[in-house]
């Protein structure tokens, strides 16, 4: 049985969640339920998503949900992008939840690989 709490990249997902869900306390409003849900949703769907795979029986599932995973990686980069833009969030705070997202995202990818072909 795998615990998904020892793998390196559930844990900076976990972070990155945190570290995002206090951020958007400082978000406008009137983006509750908009922006702030979708960055929280999707941020907290990386880790989940991590979480549900190693639970899954077979190595293909496991690979599917970290494709899902790597996939929240990339709505989130956009929703931050978005923030920057919109000005509700400051560019040199936005570039670091940027550089975390990069390298979860190449976590992410190399577990995939390293799933998907076990022998190299």
């Amino acid at each position: 049985m795998r615990d998904y709490k020892k793998l390196q990249v559930w844990e900076k997902s976990h972070h990155l969640t945190l570290e995002l869900y206090k951020e958007l306390k400082n978000y406008p409003k009137e983006e509750i339920f908009g922006l702030t849900s979708q960055m929280k949703r999707s941020s907290s769907s990386i880790a989940t998503n991590i979480a549900e795979g190693v639970g899954r029986n077979t190595n293909k599932d496991f690979a599917r949900f970290l494709s899902i995973a790597y996939g929240s990686t990339n709505e989130l980069e956009y929703q931050i992008i978005l923030s920057i833009d919109l000005l509700f969030l400051e560019k040199s705070k936005g570039e670091d939840f940027l550089e975390k997202i990069q390298e979860i995202r190449k976590m992410l990818h190399g577990l995939i690989l390293k799933i998907n072909n076990p022998e190299s």
